[in-house]
C-alpha cells in the first residue's frame, strides 16, 4: 500500500486523458504556425531539405498561400480524425519503451482502398538493437501468417 491517495494507474489515466484532450479540437492557425518552418520529410536527404513555406508558397510579390492552406487544411483534418491512442502512448513512455516504424498489417482487403483490417505497431526497450527488433517483427510475422 502506498501513502498516496491516487495509485499509478490514476496517474496514467489521467495523463492518458489529458493526452486526448490535447488532440481534440487541434487549432487550426496553429497547425499552419507549425508546419510553416517544419521540414518536408521526403524532402530530407540528410544535407538539404525544403519545409512547408519553400515547397508550397511560392516567391516574390502576391504570393498565393492556397497550395499551403490546402495541405493545412488535411493536415488539421489528419489530426482531427487521428485514432486516441493516449492511453497506449501513456503506458509506452511510463514503461519506457520506444515505438517503431515496424508494422505488421493483416486482412488487407483490396475492394476497401487496400486498408488493413488490422495493424499491429511495435514499441521496445531502448536496448533492443535494430536487428533484434526486426527479427522479432519478422518471427511474429512469420508465426502469425503460419497460423492464418
Amino acid at each position: 500500500m502506498t501513502d498516496r491517495p491516487y495509485t499509478d494507474d490514476d496517474l496514467r489515466a489521467e495523463a492518458a486523458r489529458q493526452h486526448a484532450t490535447l488532440t481534440e479540437d487541434p487549432d487550426f492557425m496553429g497547425v499552419g504556425e507549425q508546419m510553416g518552418d517544419a521540414t518536408v520529410e521526403h524532402t530530407d536527404d540528410g544535407e538539404t531539405s525544403l519545409t512547408w513555406s519553400d515547397l508550397l508558397v511560392p516567391e516574390g510579390a502576391g504570393a498565393s498561400y492556397e497550395a499551403f492552406g490546402e495541405a493545412q487544411r488535411k493536415i488539421h483534418d489528419l489530426i482531427g480524425g487521428a485514432a486516441d491512442v493516449s492511453e497506449w502512448a501513456v503506458n509506452l513512455g511510463a514503461d519506457g519503451l520506444e515505438p517503431t516504424g515496424h508494422t505488421l498489417e493483416l486482412g488487407i482487403d483490396p475492394g476497401d482502398g487496400n486498408r488493413p483490417r488490422v495493424r499491429l505497431h511495435f514499441a521496445f526497450h531502448p536496448d533492443t538493437s535494430d536487428a533484434d527488433r526486426d527479427y522479432f517483427v519478422m518471427g511474429l510475422t512469420k508465426t502469425v501468417l503460419r497460423n492464418l
